[in-house]
């Protein structure tokens, strides 16, 4: 059901900092800073040969990750993203064997313009898991 591996999550309290930090200790390539009120956050992505590092700050007063920068002021990995054909039909799939699609249960649009979800860390060893249709 799964496909490749999208991008792993860091969650940070200051993307400018971050990104100045893969740019320039690492030699990363960033992209443009996108800000998604609908999910809380603004986000770049460091481009990388066979996936993507997210950065992502919290954006709003009830940004999610702002709870997670709370307990882990300094940030740290928040989740990591594969992909999937449909996700409506890997939505069907994981329900039908017991895990938990976190919301409503209805897709949004995530950062790439594509449909994501987010399923349950306690279904998952811990690991807050995004699908993201491609």
């Amino acid at each position: 059901m799964i496909g490749r591996l999208n991008h792993v999550a860091i969650a940070v309290p200051d993307v400018a900092a971050a990104s100045a930090l893969y740019r320039d200790t690492l030699g990363a390539r960033v992209t443009a800073p996108v800000t998604l009120p609908e999910h809380g956050v603004s986000v770049v992505f460091i481009e990388l040969p066979n996936s993507k590092i997210e950065l992502m700050e919290p954006f709003g007063a009830t940004s999610p990750i702002a709870a997670f920068l709370a307990k882990n002021p300094g940030g740290g990995m928040h989740h990591i993203c594969y992909e999937v054909d449909d996700i409506l039909a890997a939505s069907t799939r994981l329900k039908a064997g017991g895990a938990r699609v976190l919301g409503d249960g209805t897709p949004k649009t995530g950062a790439h313009g594509k449909p994501v979800l987010f399923l349950h860390p306690k279904d998952f060893n811990g690991t807050l898991i995004e699908l993201e249709q491609v």
